[in-house]
């Protein structure tokens, strides 16, 4: 602090400015606004987290050129959970201590259903740009917890109406990854194709993680004579299962979700990922204010944006506001602004139902197809 007092009476010597004082000198003494990030930056699953990271710092850096919010700059903590469960315990409670205001994250389902009893108990709000489970918001558990995406029960309608109504398929297998994230979509695809009656389901079955011989579970495909495969999971696994599909010269059509849209996918299945469809937030990369974070993106890091940049950008940036907006850091100050403010995004303007899920005219999932090594937006 007597270096910061320093700097202030040498600010006013040098430039002679009370408005240099009172827009710069304070803004850098007063106590910064603390957020936290937390997902996978190591392991399989790292670049879901680089990405989302990514974002949250260049919405700070932003709001922290314009002066910071409420005055005060912005700190940002992070920590890597892998989206494995137990370690992102284990962060949440570094986060307490930290006495962050809010974080944006985790990642993965099943690591932010993990840390959610621990944000909720220190009374941190958190805001995911990708944790799709619905129990998150609809079990009403946790009060504290917002996110910037869709649930997987509207991207498992989504898919199956792609599946059912656009490519005209009607004899399904629904494979899973065991995780929260791929169990959980899974089991929703499953109701909905109950209850439209319409299509098949001729084979569901989880995987186990750790999988190293796909070939098992490939016979089992080939003997369902399925039309398509809708898979619940992470990338890793899906990009073995339908490198050996492809290398069983099996045609049948790969459907999965935003679990496996990403660079690493492509990368990993090489030739193998073409035409193969996923579902993901919609494209809203011609947004003004997304155009100019991709901009921002390729500028400080020289290749365009991967998964969940804009839904974490979106989160930080509407975190930041709802603080601004309440004048504090107080818990249920900003609880409630976030309950009824509306924020102009990198993804369209966006508000929050009293569950916590987003609202918005550019929200949801759309269909997308690997062409030329590019996912490609087709529904």
């Amino acid at each position: 602090m007597q270096k910061c007092r320093l700097f202030i009476v040498l600010a006013v010597l040098v430039f002679g400015g009370l408005f240099f004082l009172t827009s710069y000198g304070i803004g850098r003494c007063a106590e910064p606004i603390r957020l936290g990030f937390a997902g996978p930056l190591s392991g399989q699953l790292s670049s879901y987290g680089i990405s989302s990271l990514r974002g949250v710092e260049l919405a700070i850096e932003e709001a922290n050129n314009g002066g910071g919010i409420m005055g005060r700059l912005v700190d940002l903590y992070v920590e890597d959970d892998m989206c494995l469960p137990k370690d992102a315990s284990i962060r949440a409670s570094k986060m307490v201590v930290r006495d962050v205001h809010a974080v944006i994250g985790h990642i993965c389902s099943g690591a932010t259903r993990a840390a959610l009893d621990i944000y909720r108990k220190a009374e941190i709000i958190t805001v995911s740009p990708s944790a799709t489970h619905p129990e998150l918001t609809q079990s009403g558990d946790y009060p504290n917890f917002f996110r910037t995406i869709a649930s997987d029960d509207v991207q498992a309608r989504v898919q199956i109406s792609f599946v059912r109504d656009v490519l005209k398929l009607k004899k399904i297998v629904v494979l899973h990854d065991m995780t929260a994230y791929g169990k959980g979509l899974s089991e929703i695809l499953k109701t909905v194709l109950h209850n439209n009656g319409r299509s098949e389901l001729v084979f569901h079955q989880g995987i186990p993680p750790g999988t190293i011989d796909y070939s098992p579970i490939v016979q089992k495909l080939i003997k369902t004579q399925a039309d398509v495969v809708i898979y619940g999971g992470y990338h890793p696994q899906a990009s073995k299962i339908i490198s050996q599909m492809r290398m069983k010269k099996m045609k049948t059509i790969f459907v999965s979700g935003d679990g496996i849209k990403n660079k690493a996918f492509i990368v990993s299945t090489g030739k193998f990922a073409k035409g193969v469809y996923a579902t993901a937030p919609k494209d809203t990369s011609n947004l003004p204010k997304a155009i100019a974070a991709i901009d921002a993106y390729k500028k400080a890091y020289g290749t365009y944006p991967d998964a969940f940049f804009l839904n974490a950008y979106a989160a930080a940036d509407i975190i930041m506001t709802a603080i601004q907006k309440a004048g504090s850091t107080n818990y249920t100050t900003v609880l409630k602004v976030l309950k009824s403010v509306h924020v102009d995004t990198v993804m369209g303007k966006i508000s929050f139902d009293e569950r916590g899920d987003a609202i918005g005219p550019d929200l949801g999932f759309s269909v997308y197809r690997i062409e030329m090594g590019k996912f490609v937006e087709v529904n």
